[in-house]
């Protein structure tokens, strides 16, 4: 069991974190019909293009500032009771637009949602503004400026997400300087749906700290020792691997590979429910699937807090704090 053991998680998208009896409960509010995104309490997709409208569903049951500042506050203190201590949470100002809520307040919600869990546990949170891939180069360069401009204490990192197949890295790295030039953290999704060459394509144009998922690496022996070599971290998310099907089952999955090769990986839970899964369940995934002691798994915690998006300040007490629990 791991229920003990201290956690962090830097990969998860906020609206992905909607449990179905909350997504029900949104239904309600509004007088949606779910029927074709639920079924018997979970939601319903068979591939990636499916999951992402199933996703944009349930998104779309979230529409106010106090809507966001709920599904926040809920996810961190499901995090907070299962000994989390830091968590990074995906979001999209560009779906606040969409809506019609306004990109400022529901970021404002999910900062109000922050503060709740933080001053009723102590979890530490912030936010990663990301850019929707299959909107194309534009909007996610327009995510960039916003998180840019944002100058919110609690935004500290940039992300790029969506339809891995969709364009070319080359097409969305504009979006990766501004962030970049405003300080943010960089870390972009690939290696997930694609395989190897879109993560080498993210080393070359964009240079981030971290990859999103980044497993299909392990299909490039030479890719596994550049990232090895470089430092680099990648957010693996192991649950929404197989429910995605990326790899047949775990046995399979090449988290364990990957760490032994001297490559920085850290456990993380993506889209939780979607994928039937959990942040705990992941350290048990790790744990009971994989065979990986505490030992290791606390020093995969301990890689997602040094590759934290936060002021060295913040790293310092969070280590401090993770350090004395793993002991």
């Amino acid at each position: 069991m791991t229920a003990h053991l201290l956690k962090a998680e830097i990969h998860c998208h906020i609206e992905g974190a909607a449990p179905p009896a909350l997504a029900e409960a949104q239904a309600r509010k509004y007088g949606a019909d779910t029927s074709h995104i639920l079924r018997d309490g979970a939601y319903k997709w068979s591939d990636f293009s499916e999951f992402l409208v199933c996703y944009d569903a349930v998104a779309a049951l979230f529409r106010t500032a106090a809507d966001y500042a709920l599904l926040t506050e809920s996810y961190l203190l499901e995090l907070a009771a299962a000994n989390t201590i830091y968590s990074e949470i995906i979001v999209s100002p560009d779906h606040g637009d969409r809506i019609g809520l306004g990109a400022d307040a529901y970021l404002s919600g999910i900062c109000d949602g922050i503060h709740a869990a933080r001053e009723k546990t102590g979890i530490e949170a912030r936010i990663i503004v990301t850019g929707e891939r299959h909107f194309g180069p534009d909007r996610v360069i327009s995510a960039a400026r916003y998180a840019a401009k944002a100058k919110n204490p609690l935004v500290t990192g940039f992300n790029m997400a969506g339809e891995e197949r969709m364009g070319r890295v080359a097409d969305y790295a504009r979006a990766f300087d501004i962030a970049r030039d405003a300080g943010l953290g960089l870390t972009i999704h690939a290696g997930e749906v694609c395989g190897p060459f879109s993560v080498s394509d993210a080393l070359d144009l964009v240079k981030p700290s971290r990859i999103g998922h980044g497993v299909r690496a392990i299909e490039d022996p030479a890719l596994v020792e550049r990232l090895a070599e470089l430092g680099t971290v990648l957010e693996v998310c192991p649950g929404s691997n197989i429910a995605l099907k990326v790899f047949s089952d775990f046995e399979s999955h090449p988290l364990k590979p990957l760490k032994a090769a001297g490559v920085r990986v850290c456990l993380n839970s993506d889209d939780p429910p979607f994928f039937h899964t959990s942040l705990t369940r992941e350290y048990e995934i790790a744990s009971k699937e994989m065979g990986m002691p505490d030992a290791e798994i606390d020093a995969m915690t301990r890689t997602a807090l040094e590759a934290a998006f936060v002021d060295e300040g913040t790293r310092s007490r969070l280590l401090s704090r993770f350090d004395a629990g793993a002991a």
